[in-house]
């Protein structure tokens, strides 16, 4: 597990994302453990307090579950969820933004088409 602190967004929201990021790549699949707060305070070097947070916010969404005890672990149908979540994400953040550029310079929807297969190629 790598995570490159970005300074201008809390850590406890990159947490939660890494999470997810292993979720949707399958390295931690549904109903499997998830390591504990304190395992990621430790491995990120940072206060557990915030480690928990990013978990919790997963907790939040139905994403993990926690079992008395035991840990926290990955909820069924969690992978499903925050692929529709990202895709979603995805729209607004690029294409949303990509078309609004786009019709400022007036590009065409088939020259945006030719642009993105040029992207493909690369």
């Amino acid at each position: 597990m790598t995570l490159i602190i970005d300074d201008s967004r809390p850590i406890f929201v990159q947490i939660a994302e890494r999470i997810e990021d292993d979720i949707i790549q399958g390295r931690l699949p549904e109903e499997s453990q998830v390591p504990s707060k304190n395992e990621f305070a430790s491995f990120y070097q940072i206060n557990p307090a915030t480690a928990a947070k990013g978990v919790n916010l997963l907790v939040d969404e139905g994403i993990l579950y926690k079992k008395r005890g035991i840990g926290m672990f990955v909820a069924t149908g969690a992978r499903a969820v925050l692929v529709e979540k990202r895709k979603e994400q995805f729209f607004e953040q690029y294409i949303v933004t990509m078309m609004r550029e786009a019709e400022k310079l007036g590009i065409s929807a088939d020259q945006l088409t030719e642009m993105i297969r040029r992207g493909e190629a690369k």
